[in-house]
């Protein structure tokens, strides 16, 4: 145990928020050509060495201590991934991300109604401003929403489930077992896509409409190009949280994770004019306010962990 430094903690997880909200905003570019399923494959593959690269430089062994559990939490994040990725090629990244942070509320719901633990009326009405703030950013009221809005939100949920089964279910597992565990998923997930589409082809739209239906395509250099910043933009991604969430207690890092509401939104604006509405804005202050208050009542619920000097 080492002793817990706030503000390294801080500036790690503030990073990681700024990395994924940039590299995440150039999902669409890879949408123009690519498609889903080839750049889940193409991708892990250039990851999986980098994996194996730095276990072997730290000595850390990638086998799972429990095959079952790490299998189980890998279906339901990898899931979560392949619907938040598939929305980002239909949807502003500001809904996308959206969709993805209504977690803490699925964690919530799960929690009281499922596992019947008591959730309390503080953090219920925090879930309850939560959904408002996404809905405020959704809009499903608009003359314009789109059904890929719902894959967004699903993807939520599956991350809420994934989220609990890594405390609940693999406590004790090295982070690079489970982050590599994720990524052979989502090589699944893409093998069984192609797989379909070659034995059932569709006839794809031109450009990032046909993301979702386009099989192997020959990889462009874009693709390929967009496709490598996004695997080494992801482990640099994966390293800062691990840092951060070793250097502090975790419903505190946690309050800076929604920073990449802002991140997306800032990138999307400077990158690509992007800027959400008034509503969406509100919408998005909502869904801070939500997730700083069940994170800080999370962490005055849970007793400190004892330490010691480093």
């Amino acid at each position: 145990m080492t002793q817990t430094r706030p503000l390294q903690a801080a500036l790690s997880i503030l990073a990681a928020m700024v990395l994924i909200g940039f590299i995440d905003n150039y999902v669409v570019v890879i949408a123009e050509t690519g498609g889903l399923w080839q750049f889940h494959l193409v991708r892990t593959a250039m990851i999986l060495p980098m994996l194996v690269a730095i276990a072997l430089a730290f000595g850390v062994s990638l086998r799972p201590r429990r095959w079952r559990a790490v299998v189980g939490r890998s279906l339901f994040i990898s899931t979560a991934m392949i619907l938040y990725f598939g929305s980002l090629a239909f949807l502003p990244i500001t809904q996308s991300v959206a969709g993805l942070f209504t977690s803490p509320l699925f964690v919530l719901l799960i929690t009281g109604f499922f596992l019947r633990e008591r959730v309390g009326p503080i953090r219920m009405l925090a879930a309850a401003i939560g959904f408002a703030g996404v809905l405020l950013v959704l809009q499903p009221w608009g003359a314009e929403v789109s059904p890929w809005a719902a894959l967004a939100v699903a993807s939520g949920f599956f991350y809420a489930v994934g989220a609990m089964a890594t405390r609940r279910w693999c406590a004790g597992e090295e982070t690079l077992t489970l982050t590599g565990a994720m990524f052979l998923a989502m090589a699944v997930w893409g093998s069984l896509g192609l797989g379909l589409l070659a034995i059932f082809p569709q006839d794809a739209p031109a450009g990032a409409d046909g993301f979702v239906l386009r099989g192997w395509v020959a990889p462009g250099g874009t693709f390929l190009f967009w496709t490598a910043v996004q695997a080494v933009g992801s482990l640099v991604a994966v390293w800062l949280i691990t840092r951060a969430y070793q250097l502090g207690e975790a419903p505190f890092v946690a309050l800076f994770e929604y920073s990449l509401l802002v991140s997306v939104s800032a990138w999307a604006f400077m990158l690509k004019g992007e800027r959400p509405g008034a509503l969406a804005l509100v919408g998005i202050a909502l869904i801070v306010v939500a997730g700083v208050v069940i994170a800080l009542r999370e962490r005055r619920l849970t007793p400190p962990a004892p330490q010691t000097p480093a």
